[in-house]
């Protein structure tokens, strides 16, 4: 049951961050891998300065760190298109 938990959570992440870096949702798949990747990231990042998120709402707000900061490194690595 903590499974579907976790994959709600990470949908939600995703999709908050997704609308904090751009403006708009990427998609249910893109949202959710984000949101999950993010949480490890979020997780990781935490641990390093000797937090732990305990509870949901610290899950999620991990998560959705972990995703914007993510989403910030995949914008500065990804090619910039441009317009002719």
């Amino acid at each position: 049951m903590y499974f579907l938990w976790y994959i709600l959570i990470g949908l939600v992440a995703g999709w908050l961050a997704n609308l904090i870096v751009k403006g708009s949702g990427s998609g249910l798949l893109v949202n959710l891998i984000v949101g999950i990747i993010g949480g490890f990231l979020g997780g990781w990042i935490l641990s390093l300065f000797g937090v732990i998120a305990v509870g949901t709402i610290a899950s999620l707000i991990t998560s959705v760190a972990g995703a914007v900061v993510l989403l910030g490194i995949a914008a500065l690595i990804a090619p910039k298109h441009r317009r002719k």
